[in-house]
């Protein structure tokens, strides 16, 4: 499942228990990332998922849901 696989690599990238990562949960407000961690984040992202996320898409993932939703978009093409 596309959550659980982020998850994996949020809990890993940003150091956070696994039960606060959740689809509602903001990315910097509840996970605490900077700007760097969002880049990481992104490119962990990417290379798990073979895609690449354009830089318009990445300032509009503001939740974990964003980037389920955007992943499985994707690997639906």
């Amino acid at each position: 499942m596309v959550f659980d696989k982020i998850r994996e690599i949020i809990v890993e990238q940003l150091d956070v228990d696994e039960d606060k990562v959740t689809t509602d949960a903001s990315i910097t407000e509840d996970l605490g990332a900077d700007s760097l961690d969002v880049v990481d984040l992104v490119m962990s992202i990417e290379e798990s998922f073979d895609l690449e996320i354009p830089d318009e898409e990445v300032e509009n993932i503001k939740t974990v849901g964003d980037i389920v939703k955007f992943i499985e978009a994707k690997t639906e093409d």
